[in-house]
């Protein structure tokens, strides 16, 4: 009886000496990561802009070395009169206009073989208009269309040749062809890499912070 009252005088003892743990006061605020740490993602701007939407017909038109070319013909004039102007300027269509100059119609040198010469009709005495494609069946594009729109008219109707029309008067200013469309799509897309080897490698300061 003793020996169990001495245990229990031990144990309250030290359960008086022992105080309780408490949980330590919450930590201070962390300090706020510098810019150069911040895990958050910056906004630099559009690093790769696709080439469709950057370039215009009008932009294709201006690196062209037929941009100075008169690409219309009267509808009126002969089919040898169009064959003179492809072989003099070294081009394969022509706008075909009416007499207020407004484009109706594109002659190719597709018409010109497969509607004259395999026909043995005489192109100096055939009119233009009879060979040229002209209403629902003409494609055209204006200044402001993007390489995409331009890509995309040429391949749904499997054509080579795409006049240039402005939009308020309805002449024609330029005419783009299939090897046009490719050089901007490559000078584009080769000015693309190259900022963005250069921004990678620490080269030049083509982006904006912001």
């Amino acid at each position: 009886m003793l020996a169990s009252t001495g245990r229990r005088a031990l144990r309250a003892s030290v359960a008086a000496a022992v105080k309780p743990r408490t949980c330590p006061a919450p930590c201070a605020a962390a300090a706020p990561l510098s810019s150069m740490s911040d895990p958050k993602p910056r906004n630099y701007g559009e690093v790769a802009t696709t080439v469709e939407n950057r370039s215009s017909a009008k932009d294709a038109l201006q690196k062209s070395c037929y941009f100075k070319i008169d690409f219309g013909i009267s509808e009126e004039a002969t089919v040898y009169e169009a064959v003179q102007r492809f072989a003099a300027y070294n081009i394969g269509a022509l706008a075909v206009t009416n007499d207020d100059k407004k484009v109706i119609g594109i002659v190719s040198e597709r018409d010109y073989v497969s509607k004259v010469a395999l026909l043995g009709k005489a192109s100096k005495s055939t009119p233009v208009k009879e060979i040229a494609t002209m209403g629902a069946n003409l494609v055209i594009a204006s200044k402001s269309d993007t390489m995409q729109d331009c890509m995309a008219k040429m391949v749904a109707r499997d054509i080579r040749h795409l006049p240039v029309v402005d939009e308020e008067k309805g002449q024609v200013v330029g005419m783009l062809s299939v090897k046009d469309l490719l050089k901007e799509v490559t000078r584009e897309k080769e000015e693309i890499l190259t900022k963005v080897t250069d921004f990678k490698l620490g080269r030049g300061g083509f982006f904006e912070h912001t």
